[in-house]
């Protein structure tokens, strides 16, 4: 049965130090492509799935984070979650359980930028969740990505059930920093900071990982370049610029 989550997280907290000097002074997500913040982008694909509440941690620049999202007229109800020491991705979710609830919830990196296909991406993860699993990994194609991405992150079998890539093996998957988790994913994790790794790589020696292959357009956006030919690619999708082809 699919679910329908009413809660998320949008990770916000990191120091973006590879996308210096642009985040000298901005957090990252709050850099623009397309005319709208990454944090807004972000927000409207999950108020577009349906969620109603999303909690939204800081810490570098966590002021303007904060001055941003009261200044957000549109949905959805944000809950601030300031950092006074980084968490690291799976601290920084599990220190936000109170808001996030105990039903399945997205999480979003703050600086993921991604075109739906066909059907929501978010909608896509929700409905191949069930209780067989803890968590479904959004992933893109390396190859369909304009930014150089290493050897990749994981392979998939049939079934759509991931594996990490093997010492200096290629894979074709790389993870587009999207999920969707149950809280059950975090249980036994410890306080304070870790990565969301450490939780995956329990999940997946259980069986318990799936992951969908993103049908649309997505940006790996780690660098200042990598930033700035997006902003090219989705300029000449308007205009239809032939120079620039995406898949």
């Amino acid at each position: 049965m699919t679910v329908s989550p009413r809660s998320a997280m949008v990770l916000a907290a990191g120091l973006g130090t590879r996308m210096r000097p642009l985040t000298n002074t901005t957090a990252k997500p709050l850099l623009t492509l397309s005319g709208r913040t990454l944090l807004d982008h972000a927000l409207d694909h999950l108020v577009e799935a349906g969620v109603e509440t999303v909690a939204v941690n800081a810490h570098w620049q966590a002021d303007a984070v904060a001055a941003h999202l009261e200044h957000r007229a549109s949905p959805p109800r944000t809950v601030l979650l300031r950092e006074q020491h980084l968490l690291e991705t799976g601290g920084g979710v599990r220190a936000a359980l109170a808001v996030l609830g105990s039903e399945p919830f997205f999480v979003v990196n703050g600086d993921a930028f991604w075109l739906n296909g066909p059907i929501s991406a978010l909608l896509r993860l929700a409905s191949v969740f069930d209780d067989s699993v803890d968590g479904v990994l959004l992933v893109h194609r390396t190859s369909h990505v304009h930014a150089e991405v290493g050897y990749g992150d994981f392979a998939l079998d049939k079934w759509g059930t991931p594996r990490r890539r093997k010492e200096r093996e290629i894979v074709p998957y790389i993870y587009a920093g999207v999920q969707l988790i149950h809280p059950r994913l975090l249980v036994g994790m410890p306080d304070g900071a870790f990565s969301m790794n450490r939780a995956w790589d329990i999940a997946l020696a259980a069986g318990r990982l799936r992951a969908v292959v993103h049908d649309g357009i997505w940006f790996h956006l780690s660098t200042p370049p990598d930033l700035a030919e997006a902003e090219q690619i989705l300029e000449a999708r308007v205009t239809g610029d032939a120079r620039w082809p995406w898949r």
